[in-house]
């Protein structure tokens, strides 16, 4: 698969507003929402329209900013924070502090690099799609994860994970690529989680519950 290759900006970003993958599904229900009220007039055409209007907003994927600097970890997707806690990296059997970020179906669910490194492995692992928001999703969950290595030898592993609704993983890099913070790698349609196993000494700056933004949000500084 083909690595992207910009750094998000309002110059450079590769699909302003609306993500690619949201193309299709913008087409299709735009159509019958033209054919509905073309037939059926605007009243009873409207929860075409109001369908039309969640799946433009579900794919919306706007630019953003990229804060701090190298040792700083970016989140990875927009959303709140449901576990921050020590954690067995499944991925690299080492002990690390996982940080997880949760996704509803009115998040920008584009995935976004947390760090500046090299992708040393991509791992894929089918499995079951219970709800997102709970632990057991980490491990039972179908998931997509990769070990990223930072320029200064620090080793992270990003997890996509899917979710009760969400039934399609989408990761467009490979090992070898190189990623710089906030680049888009990837994408999960209608409902997910991301975790990211760290160092355990890095410096946490986000709390449970709070709501989180992908690239926008520093996640915690390392070390």
């Amino acid at each position: 698969m083909s690595q992207l290759s910009s750094q998000p900006s309002s110059n450079s970003y590769p699909h302003p507003l609306i993500a690619r993958e949201g193309w299709p599904f913008l087409a299709i229900t735009l159509a019958l929402a033209l054919g509905a009220t073309w037939f059926d007039g605007w009243l009873l055409a409207s929860p075409m329209w109001l369908i039309f209007l969640f799946v433009l907003q579900f794919f919306r994927d706007p630019p953003r900013q990229v804060p701090g600097d190298g040792g700083s970890v970016l989140s990875p997707a927009d959303g709140r924070i449901v576990a921050i806690e020590p954690a067995r990296d499944p991925w690299l059997e080492r002990d690390t502090l996982k940080i997880s970020v949760f996704m509803n179906v009115f998040n920008v669910h584009s995935n976004r690099s947390p760090v500046d490194g090299t992708v040393i492995r991509r791992w894929y692992h089918p499995g079951a799609f219970v709800n997102a928001a709970l632990d057991k999703a980490s491990v039972e969950n179908e998931r997509n994860a990769l070990h990223l290595r930072t320029a200064d030898g620090c080793d992270i592993t990003c997890v996509q994970v899917a979710g009760l609704i969400a039934r399609r993983i989408l990761c467009y890099v490979e090992a070898g690529a190189a990623l710089a913070r906030g680049q888009r790698y990837g994408f999960i349609r209608f409902g997910s989680r991301v975790d990211l196993y760290l160092p355990t000494d890095v410096r946490v700056r986000v709390t449970i519950g709070e709501k989180v933004r992908a690239t926008s949000t520093i996640l915690a500084d390392l070390p």
